[in-house]
């Protein structure tokens, strides 16, 4: 169950650095820190999962799940949030 909890914290993580690129391209202000985190969120998957394949083997399949939870958790919170605001 560790492997949930560090890929619920992995997901988490990309999910924010992926708002902050994206919200960077809307608002037309690209730069190089816009940039790197678009390659960072990227590349912290592929390292939180061979970091897991090598520590706990039997967690790899957990992270995996816990990433795209998180993924898809905040992105459904996110879009709940921006829904019930226009709403109103």
């Amino acid at each position: 169950m560790i492997g949930l909890a560090i890929g619920a914290a992995c997901g988490a993580v990309q999910y924010w650095m992926l708002s902050k690129f994206t919200s960077a391209i809307v608002g037309s202000a690209l730069d190089i820190k816009s940039v790197l985190l678009a390659v960072a969120q990227f590349i912290l998957p592929i390292l939180v999962l061979l970091c897991c394949a090598l520590l706990f083997p039997k967690g790899l399949m957990w992270s995996a799940i816990g990433i795209a939870a998180a993924l898809i958790g905040c992105s459904f919170t996110r879009f709940m949030l921006t829904f019930a605001r226009g709403k109103k």
